[in-house]
């Protein structure tokens, strides 16, 4: 399953390619809600596999996890369910 919105990442700098907000910006985290509202376990395997993506490229895979990371794609995702 991948986002079916216009809110979705631009890598490598993992932007919001319609809002240029972070990615997951506001409308992204809805529109993914309501995406996988059948399978919210699923959304979290999605999310984590993103942020996976997204630390390698902006940071590479020696580098420690900024500050904020777990809440930018994961914490979110959980609270709202």
């Amino acid at each position: 399953m991948t986002p079916t919105g216009k809110h979705i990442p631009n890598r490598p700098t993992w932007s919001c390619r319609a809002c240029g907000e972070p990615w997951p910006c506001a409308t992204a985290r809805t529109e993914l809600l309501a995406e996988f509202q059948a399978a919210p376990s699923a959304l979290t395997v999605y999310l984590a596999a993103q942020m996976y993506d997204a630390l390698t490229d902006l940071y590479g895979h020696d580098q420690r996890r900024p500050p904020g990371w777990h809440d930018r794609f994961l914490a979110w995702a959980r609270r709202r369910r």
